[in-house]
């Protein structure tokens, strides 16, 4: 088995944690980057010697940047790196405060690419490497009273679907990891939720907010095998730009996108008769 050196930000709980504990039972070398500096022992504790603990905030970009230098230098070449790190916002649009949108797009999406963007040049110059963003289902499909985590996800798929294309001649492998309903606290502790205030939203919106606080620990998804999944993917000859996980997921993003395609085609005439008539676009077959 080739062993790797694995960086995995969001490592002290939650996929991050199940994705590290399933790289080291592997036999590989985990760096995990934690927020508190009492989950650093803990971390290492999980194998003396092949974990390493990073005590990191991902919305600082230049603490990202050294993190990464620093690694690269003590621990080894980063062969696969895991931008985990993240979290969920609830509330509907109307209620939910700007401020709540920057820090949503702070640590979800700006922190993911500054991680990208750090182990970035090393696995082009190297010609090797796999980069993993973790998104959600919901970075393919919504629901009420998720808008700015929505948000979030697709602007990470959209930014890693795109870094696929510019990397795949160096070696280089983007897979951007799409759960379902996984049971860690995404929906518990490590939710945000904005206070509700207008009645207009009461029908719609509590029991969404109330079945989504029941479901918290009770979710169908298993992080272990998440973990497993991932293993998979990077031994793969050809692996996924989008690795889609959980029967949930499948269900809903297939529905998600299927309605997107419908009304399309529903639309489909309008849609051409924006064209010039005569016009023939420069570069088009």
């Amino acid at each position: 088995m080739t062993t790797r050196t694995f960086l995995i930000t969001g490592a002290s709980s939650g996929l991050g944690r199940a994705f590290a504990e399933g790289a080291l039972e592997a036999g590989h070398t985990v760096v995990g980057t934690v927020r508190r500096a009492e989950d650093l022992e803990k971390f290492e504790a999980l194998a003396p010697g092949r974990a390493h603990a990073r005590q990191l905030d991902v919305t600082d970009d230049k603490a990202v940047f050294a993190v990464v230098d620093e690694v690269e230098k003590s621990v080894g070449p980063i062969d696969v790196v895991i931008a985990n790190a993240g979290y969920g916002h609830e509330g509907v649009f109307e209620e939910s405060p700007m401020s709540e949108l920057r820090a949503q797009f702070d640590t979800n999406v700006f922190g993911v690419a500054a991680t990208v963007h750090a182990v970035l040049p090393g696995m082009r110059k190297r010609r090797s490497g796999h980069i993993f963003a973790v998104s959600s289902m919901g970075g393919l499909m919504t629901v009420p009273g998720l808008a700015y985590y929505h948000g979030s996800k697709y602007a990470v798929e959209g930014m890693l679907e795109t870094l696929a294309k510019e990397v795949s001649g160096f070696g280089v492998r983007v897979t951007i990891i799409e759960p379902g309903s996984f049971r860690t606290d995404w929906a518990g502790r490590s939710m945000v939720r904005s206070d509700r205030s207008i009645e207009d939203y009461d029908e719609l919106f509590e029991p969404i907010r109330a079945a989504r606080q029941a479901a918290s620990g009770n979710q169908l998804g298993n992080p272990a095998k998440a973990a497993e999944a991932v293993l998979k993917v990077i031994d793969a000859e050809k692996p996924p730009v989008h690795l889609v996980l959980g029967s949930d997921a499948l269900r809903l993003v297939g529905n998600g996108r299927a309605a997107v395609t419908a009304e399309i085609e529903a639309w489909d005439e309008l849609s051409r008769s924006t064209d010039f008539a005569d016009g023939h676009q420069i570069g088009s077959n």
